[in-house]
């Protein structure tokens, strides 16, 4: 009895040594930098730390955006004001004097009164 015991148990700890074995073969394949796990880690961390710098860069070009929109749009403001003084000024001249007719508007009033000359033409 002890000797099929013994027999077992050698047989178990073989077994448990093979997949040992065969678990540090996938392990460290998986984990080589080349092809494996361990590759595709290190590939990631270098985009990540690009996408990082890149993040920086963007936040950067949106704080100098958003404060040469901000004076804009205080430029813009007082312009808008200046403008709404005009137009309230405006309403206080007095209205202006008939203006003979232009040059131009004289001269289609003459053409059409001479219908005869522009089928000639």
């Amino acid at each position: 009895m002890a000797l099929i015991s013994n027999l077992l148990m050698a047989a178990g700890a073989f077994g448990a040594a093979i997949y040992c074995l065969v678990l540090s073969r996938r392990l460290s394949r998986f984990s080589t930098l080349e092809g494996g796990m361990g590759g595709a880690i290190a590939v990631l961390s270098a985009q990540v730390d690009d996408m990082t710098k890149a993040l920086e860069k963007a936040g950067g070009a949106a704080s100098a955006s958003t404060a040469s929109l901000e004076s804009l749009t205080g430029r813009a403001e007082q312009a808008a004001r200046r403008l709404e003084l005009l137009l309230a000024s405006m309403h206080d001249l007095p209205d202006p004097l008939p203006e003979e007719p232009s040059r131009r508007a004289r001269f289609v009033r003459r053409r059409s009164a001479h219908p005869k000359e522009e089928a000639a033409e």
